[in-house]
Protein backbone atom coordinates (compact mmCIF):
# COMPACT_ATOMS: atom_id res chain seq x y z
CA UNK A 1 0.00 0.00 0.00
CA UNK A 2 1.31 3.42 -0.90
CA UNK A 3 2.03 5.74 2.00
CA UNK A 4 -0.35 8.68 1.97
CA UNK A 5 1.15 12.15 1.81
CA UNK A 6 0.31 15.06 4.07
CA UNK A 7 0.06 18.57 2.66
CA UNK A 8 -0.73 21.92 4.21
CA UNK A 9 -3.97 23.83 3.73
CA UNK A 10 -2.64 26.29 1.09
CA UNK A 11 -1.49 23.36 -1.05
CA UNK A 12 -4.90 21.71 -0.78
CA UNK A 13 -6.62 24.98 -1.68
CA UNK A 14 -4.37 25.45 -4.72
CA UNK A 15 -5.06 21.91 -5.86
CA UNK A 16 -8.76 22.60 -5.39
CA UNK A 17 -8.56 25.59 -7.73
CA UNK A 18 -6.71 23.50 -10.31
CA UNK A 19 -9.43 20.86 -10.05
CA UNK A 20 -12.17 23.46 -10.49
CA UNK A 21 -10.65 24.54 -13.79
CA UNK A 22 -9.97 20.93 -14.77
CA UNK A 23 -13.60 19.97 -14.18
CA UNK A 24 -14.82 22.82 -16.35
CA UNK A 25 -12.44 21.93 -19.16
CA UNK A 26 -13.12 18.20 -18.91
CA UNK A 27 -16.87 18.69 -19.19
CA UNK A 28 -16.48 21.08 -22.12
CA UNK A 29 -13.98 19.21 -24.25
CA UNK A 30 -12.12 16.55 -22.28
CA UNK A 31 -8.52 16.64 -21.11
CA UNK A 32 -9.09 17.70 -17.50
CA UNK A 33 -6.65 15.05 -16.33
CA UNK A 34 -3.98 16.92 -18.25
CA UNK A 35 -4.30 19.60 -15.58
CA UNK A 36 -4.76 17.36 -12.54
CA UNK A 37 -1.92 14.91 -13.14
CA UNK A 38 0.86 17.50 -13.64
CA UNK A 39 -0.38 19.31 -10.52
CA UNK A 40 -0.12 16.12 -8.46
CA UNK A 41 3.29 15.28 -9.90
CA UNK A 42 4.53 18.78 -9.11
CA UNK A 43 3.94 18.33 -5.36
CA UNK A 44 6.08 15.19 -5.27
CA UNK A 45 3.35 12.55 -5.21
CA UNK A 46 4.56 9.06 -6.28
CA UNK A 47 3.42 8.18 -9.82
CA UNK A 48 1.21 5.21 -8.94
CA UNK A 49 -0.49 7.34 -6.30
CA UNK A 50 -0.93 10.11 -8.88
CA UNK A 51 -2.79 7.78 -11.25
CA UNK A 52 -5.03 6.39 -8.49
CA UNK A 53 -5.81 9.78 -6.94
CA UNK A 54 -6.52 11.22 -10.39
CA UNK A 55 -9.16 8.53 -10.89
CA UNK A 56 -10.87 9.53 -7.64
CA UNK A 57 -10.85 13.17 -8.73
CA UNK A 58 -12.01 12.37 -12.25
CA UNK A 59 -14.91 10.19 -11.12
CA UNK A 60 -16.55 13.17 -9.41
CA UNK A 61 -16.42 15.35 -12.51
CA UNK A 62 -17.43 12.76 -15.08
CA UNK A 63 -20.37 11.69 -12.93
CA UNK A 64 -21.62 15.27 -12.62
CA UNK A 65 -21.22 15.96 -16.34
CA UNK A 66 -22.82 12.64 -17.33
CA UNK A 67 -25.90 13.35 -15.24
CA UNK A 68 -26.22 16.77 -16.87
CA UNK A 69 -26.07 15.39 -20.42
CA UNK A 70 -28.53 12.61 -19.61
CA UNK A 71 -31.02 14.99 -17.97
CA UNK A 72 -30.82 17.31 -20.97
CA UNK A 73 -31.64 14.40 -23.28
CA UNK A 74 -28.31 14.62 -25.09
CA UNK A 75 -27.13 11.13 -24.16
CA UNK A 76 -29.04 7.87 -23.75
CA UNK A 77 -26.99 5.12 -22.00
CA UNK A 78 -29.15 2.28 -23.35
CA UNK A 79 -27.97 3.01 -26.90
CA UNK A 80 -24.32 2.65 -25.92
CA UNK A 81 -24.33 -0.50 -23.78
CA UNK A 82 -21.77 -2.29 -25.97
CA UNK A 83 -19.30 0.57 -25.67
CA UNK A 84 -19.98 0.79 -21.94
CA UNK A 85 -19.18 -2.90 -21.47
CA UNK A 86 -16.02 -2.66 -23.57
CA UNK A 87 -14.93 0.37 -21.58
CA UNK A 88 -15.46 -1.41 -18.26
CA UNK A 89 -13.43 -4.45 -19.30
CA UNK A 90 -10.67 -2.38 -20.88
CA UNK A 91 -10.35 -0.06 -17.87
CA UNK A 92 -10.15 -3.00 -15.48
CA UNK A 93 -7.34 -4.63 -17.48
CA UNK A 94 -5.53 -1.30 -17.79
CA UNK A 95 -5.74 -0.51 -14.07
CA UNK A 96 -4.32 -3.93 -13.17
CA UNK A 97 -1.63 -3.72 -15.86
CA UNK A 98 -0.16 -0.51 -14.50
CA UNK A 99 1.29 -2.47 -11.59
CA UNK A 100 3.57 -4.25 -14.03
CA UNK A 101 5.33 -0.90 -14.57
CA UNK A 102 7.92 0.32 -12.07
CA UNK A 103 7.54 3.70 -10.36
CA UNK A 104 10.65 5.02 -12.12
CA UNK A 105 9.37 4.13 -15.57
CA UNK A 106 5.89 5.44 -14.80
CA UNK A 107 7.30 8.75 -13.55
CA UNK A 108 8.90 9.26 -16.97
CA UNK A 109 5.92 7.86 -18.87
CA UNK A 110 3.27 10.18 -17.40
CA UNK A 111 4.69 13.49 -18.74
CA UNK A 112 5.37 11.88 -22.11
CA UNK A 113 1.80 10.61 -22.32
CA UNK A 114 0.45 14.05 -21.47
CA UNK A 115 2.62 15.71 -24.11
CA UNK A 116 1.69 13.09 -26.72
CA UNK A 117 -2.00 13.63 -25.97
CA UNK A 118 -1.51 17.39 -26.23
CA UNK A 119 0.25 17.05 -29.59
CA UNK A 120 -2.58 14.90 -30.92
CA UNK A 121 -5.27 17.23 -29.68
CA UNK A 122 -3.80 20.46 -31.02
CA UNK A 123 -2.81 18.97 -34.39
CA UNK A 124 -5.11 20.45 -37.06
CA UNK A 125 -7.57 17.88 -38.32
CA UNK A 126 -10.56 17.96 -40.60
CA UNK A 127 -13.79 17.92 -38.63
CA UNK A 128 -15.38 14.71 -39.88
CA UNK A 129 -18.53 15.36 -37.92
CA UNK A 130 -19.39 18.38 -40.02
CA UNK A 131 -19.14 16.37 -43.24
CA UNK A 132 -22.05 14.16 -42.24
CA UNK A 133 -25.56 15.26 -41.38
CA UNK A 134 -26.01 15.65 -37.64
CA UNK A 135 -28.20 13.08 -35.88
CA UNK A 136 -31.86 13.97 -35.80
CA UNK A 137 -31.83 13.29 -32.07
CA UNK A 138 -29.68 11.49 -29.51
CA UNK A 139 -32.03 8.51 -29.86
CA UNK A 140 -30.97 7.96 -33.50
CA UNK A 141 -27.26 8.55 -32.93
CA UNK A 142 -26.30 4.85 -32.93
CA UNK A 143 -27.03 2.25 -35.64
CA UNK A 144 -27.43 -1.23 -34.15
CA UNK A 145 -24.94 -2.61 -36.70
CA UNK A 146 -22.11 -0.70 -35.03
CA UNK A 147 -22.13 -2.59 -31.74
CA UNK A 148 -18.86 -4.31 -32.67
CA UNK A 149 -17.25 -0.93 -33.30
CA UNK A 150 -18.57 0.26 -29.95
CA UNK A 151 -17.16 -2.74 -28.12
CA UNK A 152 -13.73 -2.45 -29.71
CA UNK A 153 -13.52 1.30 -29.25
CA UNK A 154 -14.60 1.03 -25.63
CA UNK A 155 -12.06 -1.69 -24.91
CA UNK A 156 -9.12 0.18 -26.42
CA UNK A 157 -9.79 3.62 -24.97
CA UNK A 158 -10.96 2.09 -21.69
CA UNK A 159 -7.65 0.24 -21.38
CA UNK A 160 -5.70 3.44 -22.00
CA UNK A 161 -7.72 5.31 -19.40
CA UNK A 162 -7.37 2.58 -16.80
CA UNK A 163 -3.64 2.31 -17.44
CA UNK A 164 -2.61 5.96 -17.55
CA UNK A 165 -5.36 8.21 -18.92
CA UNK A 166 -4.21 11.72 -19.99
CA UNK A 167 -6.45 13.11 -22.72
CA UNK A 168 -8.94 10.23 -22.61
CA UNK A 169 -12.02 12.44 -22.73
CA UNK A 170 -10.78 14.13 -25.87
CA UNK A 171 -9.94 10.77 -27.47
CA UNK A 172 -13.52 9.70 -26.74
CA UNK A 173 -14.82 12.84 -28.42
CA UNK A 174 -12.67 12.28 -31.48
CA UNK A 175 -13.79 8.65 -31.76
CA UNK A 176 -17.46 9.57 -31.34
CA UNK A 177 -17.25 12.17 -34.11
CA UNK A 178 -15.25 10.05 -36.56
CA UNK A 179 -16.83 6.64 -36.00
CA UNK A 180 -20.43 7.61 -35.21
CA UNK A 181 -20.71 10.98 -37.00
CA UNK A 182 -21.79 12.93 -33.95
CA UNK A 183 -21.47 16.68 -33.59
CA UNK A 184 -19.30 18.14 -30.82
CA UNK A 185 -22.06 18.47 -28.22
CA UNK A 186 -23.38 14.92 -28.75
CA UNK A 187 -19.82 13.57 -28.76
CA UNK A 188 -19.18 15.36 -25.47
CA UNK A 189 -22.09 13.47 -23.93
CA UNK A 190 -20.68 10.12 -25.07
CA UNK A 191 -17.21 11.07 -23.87
CA UNK A 192 -18.34 12.12 -20.41
CA UNK A 193 -20.34 8.94 -19.76
CA UNK A 194 -17.66 6.55 -21.05
CA UNK A 195 -15.04 8.45 -19.12
CA UNK A 196 -17.17 8.03 -16.00
CA UNK A 197 -17.31 4.26 -16.50
CA UNK A 198 -13.55 3.94 -17.03
CA UNK A 199 -12.80 6.27 -14.11
CA UNK A 200 -15.09 4.40 -11.74
CA UNK A 201 -13.77 0.99 -12.80
CA UNK A 202 -10.14 2.05 -12.38
CA UNK A 203 -10.98 3.84 -9.12
CA UNK A 204 -12.41 0.69 -7.54
CA UNK A 205 -9.31 -1.22 -8.63
CA UNK A 206 -6.94 1.37 -7.16
CA UNK A 207 -9.00 1.48 -3.95
CA UNK A 208 -8.56 -2.27 -3.56
CA UNK A 209 -4.81 -1.88 -4.10
CA UNK A 210 -4.48 1.11 -1.75
CA UNK A 211 -3.12 3.64 -4.22
CA UNK A 212 -5.24 6.71 -3.47
CA UNK A 213 -4.64 9.82 -1.37
CA UNK A 214 -8.17 10.40 -0.10
CA UNK A 215 -7.59 13.82 1.48
CA UNK A 216 -6.33 15.32 -1.77
CA UNK A 217 -8.62 13.26 -3.98
CA UNK A 218 -11.80 14.22 -2.16
CA UNK A 219 -10.81 17.89 -1.91
CA UNK A 220 -10.09 18.09 -5.62
CA UNK A 221 -13.04 15.88 -6.48
CA UNK A 222 -15.60 18.19 -4.90
CA UNK A 223 -14.26 21.30 -6.63
CA UNK A 224 -13.84 19.44 -9.92
CA UNK A 225 -17.47 18.32 -9.75
CA UNK A 226 -18.52 21.96 -9.41
CA UNK A 227 -16.40 22.91 -12.42
CA UNK A 228 -17.83 20.00 -14.40
CA UNK A 229 -21.39 21.11 -13.63
CA UNK A 230 -20.70 24.61 -14.95
CA UNK A 231 -18.70 23.28 -17.90
CA UNK A 232 -21.38 20.83 -19.02
CA UNK A 233 -24.05 23.53 -19.01
CA UNK A 234 -21.71 25.87 -20.89
CA UNK A 235 -20.99 23.23 -23.54
CA UNK A 236 -24.70 22.55 -24.03
CA UNK A 237 -25.58 26.24 -24.15
CA UNK A 238 -22.79 27.55 -26.37
CA UNK A 239 -21.99 24.45 -28.46
CA UNK A 240 -19.04 23.82 -30.76
CA UNK A 241 -17.85 27.44 -31.23
CA UNK A 242 -17.27 27.57 -27.48
CA UNK A 243 -15.82 24.10 -26.97
CA UNK A 244 -12.94 24.04 -29.42
CA UNK A 245 -11.15 27.30 -28.47
CA UNK A 246 -11.35 26.60 -24.73
CA UNK A 247 -9.98 23.14 -25.26
CA UNK A 248 -7.05 24.23 -27.41
CA UNK A 249 -6.05 27.02 -25.04
CA UNK A 250 -5.85 24.69 -22.06
CA UNK A 251 -3.95 21.99 -23.94
CA UNK A 252 -1.39 24.52 -25.11
CA UNK A 253 -0.93 25.88 -21.60
CA UNK A 254 -0.40 22.46 -20.09
CA UNK A 255 1.95 21.32 -22.84
CA UNK A 256 4.00 24.46 -22.32
CA UNK A 257 4.06 23.92 -18.56
CA UNK A 258 5.43 20.40 -18.97
CA UNK A 259 8.08 21.48 -21.45
CA UNK A 260 9.28 24.26 -19.14
CA UNK A 261 9.10 22.11 -16.01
Amino acid sequence: MQELLAFDLPTLLLLGVVALLAGFIDAVAGGGGMLVMPALLSIGMPPHLVVGTNKLVGTFGTFSASVTFIRKGLFQPALWWAMSFGTLVGALIGAVSIYLVSAGVLKKLLPLAILAAAAYLIWPRRNTASAAPPPASPATALPATQRGVQLTTGGLIGFYDGFIGPGTGAFWMSAAMKLFRLDLVAAAGVARFMNFISNLTALLTFMALGNIDYAIGLTMGVTLMLGAFVGAHSAIRFGAPFIRPVFLIVVLLMAGRLLIG
